[in-house]
């Protein structure tokens, strides 16, 4: 009988993370979910095991270096040796530049970046030795395109991106066999709108088009079943790598124009706010935000993605066609 996929998930306890948990865990994998918040580590864990799934729970800031590395170990004990490792781990700060502190600006870094190259370092000293693994990095399309409000967040994903193609350059050196990859996301219908630290005068929204937690797991997990160097999920996200390597100057533009406006809901900001920036907030959100009307569950950008083999096979069938069809046609 084939052992079960050992997978540790970082930021795990809502949003993403949670979504891509539960999908793990019905495809009958054993999951790992590494997060601050105590009380929504465990509400994930008996979702898990009411749907059958089998799951432990790590309360771990992805800041402390130790921490994530004692977390590893504590994992390998119980579920055995880790099989994929997920640095999904994130925080942020909605705000003009010069409206964040050096110290917010910092932890930012320190959660979201660092926390990845933390994750990235346990995750190779436990899979370097056996010669096999997976790491997923959750990227964004904010990985290549910054954008007004979040210049922390922004260079943060730009930096794993670097720091990604850096690692991934070393293993192929050393002809190892362990595989690492970025699946880069669109907007997505997750809690943090609820909870990130902000200073704009109205509620924050991500940038439409918005899809669903789900499709994002959707490609994380396949991206761990089926390791590669990038997938891009949402025709945003397409679309938005696209310009940019063509038209970086037109679309600074355009976003000065509309992305500020773009990032906030016609709603005032509550007086009273929680921030999950420096501590986890209270309550289990789960892993979808409150912009379940206008989100959407699938991506047909996504499902090309997952075809990229057969659709290429395709074009060059087709492609090949077409020149015969022109050469009798020429005879």
């Amino acid at each position: 009988m084939r052992k079960p996929q050992v997978v540790v998930v970082t930021g795990a306890s809502a949003g993403v993370g949670r979504a891509t948990a539960r999908r793990f865990a019905e495809r009958g994998a054993c999951v790992a979910l590494l997060a601050r918040g105590r009380d929504r580590l465990d509400a994930a864990v008996r979702e898990i095991g009411s749907a059958g799934g089998r799951s432990m729970a790590v309360s771990v800031d992805v800041a402390d270096p130790d921490a994530v590395t004692a977390a590893a170990r504590e994992v390998e004990a119980r579920l055995g040796p880790v099989d994929t490792w997920v640095n999904n781990a994130m925080t942020s700060v909605f705000a003009p530049f010069v409206e964040v502190s050096a110290a917010e600006f910092r932890r930012v870094t320190e959660v979201t970046y660092l926390g990845c190259v933390h994750g990235t370092r346990a995750a190779l000293d436990l899979m370097l030795p056996r010669d096999r693994g997976v790491i997923v990095q959750v990227g964004s399309a904010l990985a290549y395109r910054g954008i007004p409000l979040q210049a922390a967040y922004c260079g943060a994903k730009h930096a794993i991106q670097g720091f990604t193609e850096s690692v991934r350059c070393e293993l192929l050196h050393r002809h190892s066999h362990v595989q690492l990859g970025m699946v880069q996301l669109p907007a997505l219908n997750t809690p943090q709108f609820g909870w990130v630290l902000s200073r704009l005068p109205k509620f924050p929204q991500p940038v439409a088009p918005i899809y669903q937690p789900e499709v994002a797991a959707r490609a994380i997990v396949h991206m761990a079943e089926h390791p590669r160097r990038e997938m891009w999920v949402g025709g945003s996200t397409v679309a938005t790598l696209l310009a940019n390597s063509v038209v970086p100057g037109l679309l600074d533009s355009y976003l000065g124009r509309t992305a500020v406006k773009g990032q906030q809901t016609d709603d005032p900001v509550p007086c009273v706010r929680p921030a999950n920036l420096w501590e986890p907030v209270g309550g289990d959100p789960g892993a979808r935000g409150v912009f379940d009307d206008r989100a959407r569950a699938h991506s047909l950008a996504l499902a090309m993605s997952r075809r990229r083999r057969p659709l290429t096979a395709g074009v060059v069938g087709a492609l090949a066609a077409a020149a015969v069809a022109r050469g009798r046609s020429g005879s």
